[in-house]
């Protein structure tokens, strides 16, 4: 086996090792990065939908409210105004699904299904919890979500939510008297949830996975080509020499051009070396034959 081959067998070894290590190292470094910008962004909406939510209460409602009289707009309702803004957002941006679920709602529409239902009652049991995220299993496959509490903290939500016979007759009309009522101050009553597929940040992890490893590749043939260039040049050249010439000598043959002796590494003291042997063997030689 010649030494350029061991040296690039040796040098494939090393990238082999370097790129499985770097590649599991990597992979999960970015999975787990490509999860917290998703869960960031979810964090967004629902920051997002709180701002809607009051500038309806405070902006919004004071110059609608008198008309609940005559006729019920839901658009001074907090809930369907961040609910109805964000649809239109994920109209453009399907991947999030945003909605308030709730567990006795006004708007069959809110009401929580069974897992919405389990974060509920987890913000009920644990007060102090102002966020809470997972991974569910869904028929189209894994879902990353991130919830926040829905906590009556505003009194003006009790004028539609407490008793049937002080909520707005029009309102009443729209949605009747069975759903929605029964709140109280500071309750928890539903949950903002932010729904994405994991395979959103699976695929922005994957991208960038794959963009780095062709990049590391790419290096690494850069490199392998280079080294061997001057692996070449500086090693492999003038050995091959240094052995025709050894071969030559050892035939009898001392008219072969002596090695320049300016190189200061191992291969210039090689052929210091080899010139004052071929001289100390030619007077030999000639000692022999004279």
């Amino acid at each position: 086996m010649g030494l350029r081959l061991r040296i690039n067998l040796m040098l494939t070894s090393v990238f082999v090792v370097g790129l499985l290590v770097t590649g599991y190292g990597s992979y999960n470094l970015l999975q787990r990065q490509a999860q917290a910008e998703v869960v960031h962004s979810a964090e967004l909406m629902i920051e997002a939908a709180n701002a809607i939510r009051g500038y309806t209460i405070d902006d919004i409602r004071p110059h609608l409210y008198e008309k609940l009289e005559t006729e019920f707009l839901p658009q001074i309702i907090p809930a369907y105004a961040a609910t109805e803004v964000l649809r239109r957002f994920s109209d453009e941006h399907s991947d999030y699904v945003y909605k308030e679920a709730t567990l006795n709602p006004t708007n069959p529409r809110d009401r929580a299904v069974d897992w919405e239902a389990d974060v509920i009652n987890k913000f009920k049991r644990e007060a102090a919890l102002k966020t809470y995220s997972g991974v569910r299993q869904t028929p189209d496959g894994s879902s990353l979500f991130i919830a926040s509490p829905i906590k009556i903290a505003n009194e003006a939500c009790l004028t539609c939510h407490s008793l049937p016979s002080v909520a707005p007759a029009t309102m009443i009309a729209s949605y009747g008297s069975a759903n929605g009522f029964g709140w109280k101050s500071g309750e928890i009553v539903g949950a903002q949830i932010v729904s994405v597929p994991m395979s959103v940040p699976i695929a922005n992890a994957n991208k960038v996975f794959t963009t780095l490893m062709l990049s590391f590749c790419g290096v690494f043939v850069t490199l392998y080509v280079v080294l061997n260039l001057m692996l070449s040049r500086l090693i492999i050249r003038p050995i091959r020499d240094m052995a025709g010439a050894a071969e030559s000598v050892s035939t009898g043959n001392f008219d072969i051009e002596e090695f320049a002796e300016n190189r200061t590494d191992e291969v210039g003291q090689l052929g210091r070396s080899f010139n004052r042997m071929r001289r100390s063997l030619k007077q030999a030689m000639r000692m022999i034959e004279s």
